[in-house]
């Protein structure tokens, strides 16, 4: 056993420099990226058009909409409703605050108040009763450019005067009558605010989560806050480089990425965090003294850290494929947020453990593990656990252990085709009743659906007549009217003229967008130049370019996991088998979310992507345990033969996966605090799907997949050892 009495005394110092060194530099660095935690939501963008290339047909409608309008405009609209007809008074009051809202005012911090006239684009707020005398629609049209325009104070123009809108409408309200004010832009606004917590929010229940996890898996007061600093200096650091990149348009950050920043920051940095503190604890029952052990304990982590992340980082940088802006944006800003793990995990951490005090002669560095001290030459828990329990069923009953949980695996997949993530309406988006729901709802009730937020149908001119027919004779289509000049004709631009049409079916509802897909067909069958656009064909668009993304990503990611894991494991047969498994757990867990979604929750419906970024996190993220398990199976079978390595490995390991598994599930769990539906689903399907692959695949499935296929597994690479037999019952496995 090493022991530092052997070294000179300038040997021990350099030994302590190269920890200090890094402590300070870490500190250094983590106050100047502190501040850009809070400042990431200055660089989001949250609008739908800004998801689309530039080739997308309602982009390409927004690139032409300029000739028909001095600017582009992003409509909210102010609905006044009443329970009974309405008074010529009050329709006199609403026209009158309609015609004020440019004048009202737009405080800034840090700067001069602006007025939301500033924002908009030029001209009159008409105001326009319902047939049935209830309700009254006035339409306020926002210049689209401030959309990604900022205050003095980082805060988005059309947010603040939204909130601002609502300020002064609110006094509109009362015996009978309400003002809501929806439409895109509040629905934006909306957004924004849901998101606008999430930092603090987040943060609270995924660090209290981890804590207590930890707390129960440690049985240490220092430990556990020793990992969660390692994580929330990863974050800040990830939060300065996306800030940067954000910043300089390198990337695209919306609500959503942000908060699976923060959730995947701190998941992944305590998962690499307890690989190595199990690890050193080990090292630590072999070795005198703290510098020895943490040497051997990081050499020994560094393989499956590093191939773990360099699998998901592989795996995230696949969606740069992506056409969706949000979707291509995620990859980039995720793997920044893995690297910082990985970086804080294997410097900050190691500095940390190894710091000087004991509670005892001779417990240097051993302080940290208080009141449960690793002692030289004591059993670990890979003796007598309950891992290795675990692995004695899986040595004695290695058929029935994988027939079983491949069966429940198999049940649960079943389900994954009745999954539904053909696309909800924006409105559907919330978990909450945001004003901008509610007044959808209301503007439903007293006008055709889509008021408020017309499609836009760009056509040549010489066919004016025959599209607008079309466009009359096509289902969900409410009323068609052309864009017209000063002169009251159809105005013209480099050729094309421009309708505006009401559906039927709410602007931002999966009915409208069906009416748009077949409004498309139609004019297609007029003339191939016609083009369709408009906030439903982004929306349309939006779901027709992320079920794209899904099927072209998807195989690309699995082609790179089981690349990697090839180069890892010298094998071409042990990662098909890893690969393969891990699909199944995905198909499973797709199948359980069907159930809970529909039966449980009562969800009406999901998103293209969510299937994506399941997966992505799933798979990444997921084969990190088996990574974390193989690569201990493989050192343990150059020494002992392959099945009993793969029983060593998954006692020795077990534990710490397991902790691993429910600490990721935990932080991802913390995503379903905020009020957005993808946030529930991703949140749910992750969080099932890592404790699935923590508890049958890598526990279960995986060990007892390679027993039975024996040294066979690391094909075409031979063992240098033949197989020895498996522990006969009521043996131990013993540490080497």
């Amino acid at each position: 056993m090493a022991s530092s009495t052997t070294l000179t005394p300038s040997r021990r110092r350099l030994r302590w420099l190269l920890p200090a060194v890094l402590l300070l530099a870490w500190l250094a660095l983590s106050s100047v990226a502190g501040p850009y935690s809070g400042k990431l939501s200055e660089v989001q963008s949250n609008t739908q058009s800004e998801f689309l290339p530039a080739d997308a047909e309602s982009q390409r409608v927004a690139e032409l909409s300029g000739g028909f309008s001095d600017s582009d405009a992003f409509p909210a609209y102010l609905l006044l409703e009443s329970g009974t007809p309405l008074t010529q008074a009050q329709l006199a009051d609403f026209g009158a605050f309609a015609a004020s809202v440019p004048e009202v005012e737009v405080p800034v911090t840090g700067g001069t108040a602006q007025r939301v006239g500033d924002f908009l684009v030029p001209g009159p707020i008409p105001v326009v009763p319902s047939d049935d005398g209830l309700a009254a629609l006035a339409l306020v049209s926002f210049d689209a450019g401030q959309l990604s325009a900022s205050l003095p104070d980082g805060e988005s123009p059309v947010t603040v005067a939204v909130e601002q809108i609502r300020e002064a409408a609110a006094g509109l309200s009362g015996d009978g009558v309400q003002v809501y004010t929806a439409g895109p832009a509040a629905t934006t606004a909306d957004l924004v605010s849901a998101f606008g917590g999430i930092d603090g929010t987040l943060l609270l229940v995924a660090g209290v989560a981890v804590l207590l996890i930890l707390l129960v898996v440690y049985r240490s007061p220092v430990l556990p806050f020793f990992v969660l600093l390692t994580a929330g200096f990863a974050l800040t650091t990830a939060s300065l480089v996306v800030y940067l990149l954000a910043d300089a348009d390198v990337v695209t950050l919306d609500g959503q990425g942000q908060g699976i920043l923060s959730i995947l920051v701190v998941g992944a940095a305590t998962d690499y965090s307890l690989l190595l503190v199990a690890r050193y604890r080990e090292e630590l029952r072999r070795h005198d003294d703290r510098y020895d052990a943490m040497r051997r304990a990081w050499r020994q982590t560094l393989e499956p850290v590093a191939a773990s992340a360099a699998t998901v980082v592989l795996g995230l940088l696949c969606l740069l494929l992506a056409d969706i802006g949000p979707t291509r944006g995620l990859g980039p800003v995720t793997a920044v947020g893995i690297v910082s793990a990985v970086l804080a995990a294997l410097t900050f951490l190691p500095a940390l453990l190894v710091l000087p005090g004991r509670t005892s002669p001779g417990e240097h560095g051993r302080w940290v593990f208080w009141p449960g001290i690793p002692r030289v030459g004591s059993r670990g828990p890979e003796v007598t656990g309950v891992w290795a329990r675990v692995a004695r069923l899986v040595g004695r009953r290695p058929v029935a252990v994988g027939v079983l949980s491949t069966l429940v695996l198999v049940v649960l997949a079943a389900f994954a085709p009745t999954l539904d993530t053909g696309g909800v309406s924006q409105t559907d988006t919330f978990l909450d009743r945001v004003e901008s729901v509610v007044g959808g709802e209301a503007l439903a009730r007293h006008f055709p659906a889509g008021s408020g937020s017309p499609t836009l149908v760009v056509a040549p001119e010489s066919e004016l007549a025959a599209v607008t027919s079309a466009v009359e004779a096509a289902d969900g289509v409410s009323s068609v009217v052309p864009t017209l000049d000063d002169g009251g004709q159809p105005r013209v631009s480099d050729g094309r003229v421009q309708l505006q049409v009401t559906l039927d079916d709410a602007a931002d509802s999966p009915a409208a967008e069906d009416a748009v897909a077949a409004l498309r067909t139609d004019l297609d069958a007029v003339d191939g130049d016609v083009l369709v656009g408009g906030t439903t064909a982004q929306a349309l668009d939006v779901r027709e370019y992320s079920t794209a993304d899904r099927d072209r990503i998807i195989p690309v990611i699995l082609l790179v996991v089981f690349v990697v894991l090839a180069v890892l494991l010298r094998s071409l047969l042990a990662p098909l088998l890893l690969v393969l498994a891990n699909v199944l757990s995905f198909a499973a867990t797709l199948g359980a979310a069907a159930l809970v979604f529909d039966h449980v929750l009562d969800l009406p419906g999901g998103d293209p992507t969510v299937p994506l970024y399941a997966f992505v996190f799933l798979v990444a993220l997921g084969i990190d345990y088996s990574i974390f398990l193989m690569t201990r199976v493989r050192e343990e079978s150059l020494l002992q033969g392959t099945r009993p390595g793969v029983l060593h490995g998954l006692a020795v390991t077990g534990g710490v996966i397991t902790s691993a598994g429910i600490v990721l599930a935990a932080t991802f769990a913390a995503l379903g605090v905020l009020p957005i539906l993808f946030l529930l689903q991703i949140a749910f399907l992750v969080a099932f799907g890592v404790l699935l692959d923590t508890f049958v695949v890598r526990s279960l499935l995986v060990p007892a997949l390679v027993y039975l296929t024996g040294k066979k597994v690391w094909w075409p690479h031979r063992m240098s050892r033949d197989e020895e037999p498996a522990p006969a019952e009521g043996d131990v496995l013993l540490p080497r």
